[in-house]
């Protein structure tokens, strides 16, 4: 069996008590523990804290549309070179939006495809808050409101591109490998 991480991960079978608990509210979530939860096994509290904030943040009540939200994911995981992240959220998008080529083509280029005035708004945003965030200003919030959205969903989108920004960085800090029979386009590093 391949390595989960280039840390030590307790698997579900050795868990105590407490970790134990974590992988049942996680699994119970999303049917299976996925690596990115795992590699939280020896800090069981963060791996509770990561699961509530991810299902709000991608599955809550929200102004954005599920696919709105899985596009920032893939568009900001594509910016941080984050194969796993890319993988699983482009998966996620290409089932909600049935556009296999469109999903290709963001993951390979979100800051230059073609998209609807929205999405680029949105995207754009995205963008500049993972690789300049310094220089966001008032104007880009505008933009956001200029097409339409509502400031409970641009703090959504603030929000969504900041935890995909903390969730690629755990994993390709720490190594966190593809799930098996999850397809990537780069294998694990180890």
């Amino acid at each position: 069996m391949d390595p989960i991480a280039w840390i030590k991960v307790i698997e579900e079978a050795q868990a105590g008590d407490e970790l134990r608990q974590a992988y049942e509210q996680a699994g119970a979530a999303r049917g299976r523990v996925a690596n990115i939860l795992k590699v939280h096994s020896l800090q069981p509290r963060a791996m509770t804290a990561h699961l509530r904030l991810y299902l709000d943040l991608l599955f809550g009540q929200s102004d954005l549309s599920r696919a709105d939200r899985e596009m920032i994911a893939v568009a900001v995981s594509s910016a941080n070179h984050c194969h796993y992240c890319i993988e699983h959220h482009g998966e996620a998008l290409r089932t909600l939006t049935k556009d296999v080529e469109w999903v290709a083509t963001l993951k390979r280029e979100p800051a230059t495809m073609a998209l609807s005035q929205r999405q680029r708004v949105l995207v754009d945003y995205a963008l500049t808050l993972t690789l300049r965030p310094s220089e966001l200003t008032e104007a880009d919030v505008a933009k956001l409101r200029a097409v339409g959205l509502s400031d409970a969903a641009i703090h959504d989108a603030a929000a969504i591109a900041a935890y995909f920004n903390f969730v690629n960085r755990l994993a390709l800090g720490l190594g966190v490998a593809l799930e098996s029979g999850q397809e990537s386009s780069a294998p694990h590093r180890n």
